[in-house]
């Protein structure tokens, strides 16, 4: 892509290429070094790799109750296993859109651009309401 390309691409679109880009690279960075931690074995598991085999073919209820694995937000009190710090590289991917959202909202502000400064908040407030987990019925 050449100078002039980029001239020609608004500032808001560069900001959020750029921030996508990057929580890509630092995500997946993440990713592997966790699961090098995970699969070398330096940090203790919740579940043992030798177990997964057996694990995998089993409903999702019954592996959450054999591996004692939490639902929702729950994996982040196990964060000391290292099969649920492998999980920090991927909340980082997922979360790169957000934090590129938000980013762009003052830029689409200083522009008078209400709408997207609107569409924007709320792409923002479906993420975290789907994050929160409120739209998960209770068991």
């Amino acid at each position: 892509m050449s100078t002039d390309d980029l001239d020609a691409q608004p500032p808001e679109q560069l900001l959020y290429a750029w921030l996508l880009n990057l929580g890509t690279h630092i995500g997946l960075a993440v990713l592997a070094v966790t699961f090098a931690v995970y699969v070398l074995g330096p940090m203790a598991r919740q579940v043992p790799l030798q177990h997964l085999p057996d694990l995998w073919s089993q409903p999702i209820g019954r592996y959450l109750a054999l591996t004692q694995s939490p639902t929702g937000w729950g994996w982040l009190s196990l964060l000391r296993h290292s099969d649920f710090a492998a999980l920090i590289g991927i909340v980082i991917m997922a979360g790169s859109s957000l934090i590129c959202l938000l980013a762009v909202i003052p830029l689409y502000g200083r522009r008078g651009d209400k709408k997207f400064v609107v569409l924007c908040l709320a792409e923002v407030a479906v993420m975290v309401l789907a994050a929160s987990g409120w739209l998960v019925r209770s068991h």
